[in-house]
């Protein structure tokens, strides 16, 4: 959950998707690459192991081309041991430590757990390597094995708190009170154009896209999503921006971009849902930030809130006379 759930199709085993228009005509290699961040000698491995399908097809040759339509199946690989191995080089940005959870910072361009994409250097191996005891929620059956501990996530290119578990009594605790909408999620988000309303709610369901099976949606038939807004300050230099304060009562995969991008403002670098106009940020960052965390100690109930400042590679373009 978060601005993600837990449980996106492509950081599984398995891609499965009717081939929209946009990649009509490309070759199949380059499409197993561009949906799944995965090398082209790697895509060439899973075909020549007949891991791919077209209508039910095998294909083996890289260079086939496909067509809208076509139903693509493709069996992608997952770390050898099925777990992820601790690595003590990952750094972890500890801000809260409790025997059930820790609040952490993550860092920008950090990857939360393996993926098809990445399977090394992501922040459950570093915090493997400083809460062994989290491998334990797996063998016990509560976690998947790629993803001990992970109550929720972020972005890639989202920065700032996010909460692990430890214990099963604290996964089990804090999963329910995502669930149940009880933990209080907020971020600053630096938004294209000026946003008119000084306050708001974007209350739209998220799906999958139907033209871009990478990205997600406002769609009638999706999940029901809310993302409410704070303008803190409009900017018209070196062009017109608003600074948000937004806080999430639903967590889809994506959900604050989506949401900003529908109604005109998207996240200021997003390359998904819109467009890079400013050069100073990485290429993988785009303006959002999970400042604050709050939720109820699993044991005791009392309210914890954890809060992390706005980064300094997002600072430049934040305006110098608005309090963070």
């Amino acid at each position: 959950m978060s601005d993600e759930t837990t449980n996106d199709p492509f950081d599984g085993e398995v891609l499965d998707l009717v081939v929209p228009h946009s990649l009509h005509e490309i070759r199949v290699d380059r499409v197993l690459s561009m949906l799944t961040g995965l090398s082209r000698s790697e895509t060439s491995a899973i075909l020549s192991s007949g891991g791919v399908t077209v209508n039910d097809k095998v294909v083996v040759k890289s260079s086939t081309t496909l067509d809208e339509g076509q139903h693509l199946v493709a069996v992608l690989p997952v770390p050898d041991s099925g777990v992820v191995e601790p690595d003590p080089t990952v750094e972890i940005d500890v801000v809260f430590d409790d025997p059930d959870f820790a609040v952490v910072n993550k860092a920008p361009g950090q990857v939360v757990h393996p993926g098809a994409g990445q399977r090394q250097g992501t922040l459950v191996a570093g915090l493997l390597a400083l809460y062994p005891q989290m491998q334990e929620l797996s063998t016990v059956g509560l976690c998947d094995p790629l993803r001990p501990g992970i109550v929720h996530r972020l972005d890639k290119g989202t920065s700032g708190v996010l909460v692990v578990a430890k214990t099963p009594e604290g996964y089990l605790n804090l999963t329910n009170q995502l669930a149940e909408r009880v933990m209080e999620r907020t971020y600053l988000g630096m938004v294209e154009g000026h946003v008119a309303e000084n306050r708001g709610v974007v209350d739209a369901p998220i799906g999958r896209s139907t033209r871009t099976p990478t990205l997600m949606a406002v769609r009638a038939d999706g999940r029901a999503a809310r993302t409410g807004y704070e303008v803190l300050a409009r900017i018209d230099k070196p062009h017109a921006m608003t600074l948000l304060r937004l806080q999430l009562d639903t967590g889809r995969t994506h959900q604050i971009r989506v949401h900003l991008a529908t109604i005109g403002h998207p996240v200021v670098n997003d390359p998904r849902y819109g467009h890079r106009r400013e050069k100073r940020l990485a290429e993988d960052r785009f303006f959002l930030h999970s400042t604050t965390l709050a939720f109820a100690h699993p044991r005791s109930g009392a309210w914890v809130t954890t809060s992390v400042p706005l980064p300094n590679d997002l600072r430049p373009l934040a305006p110098k006379d608005v309090e963070l």
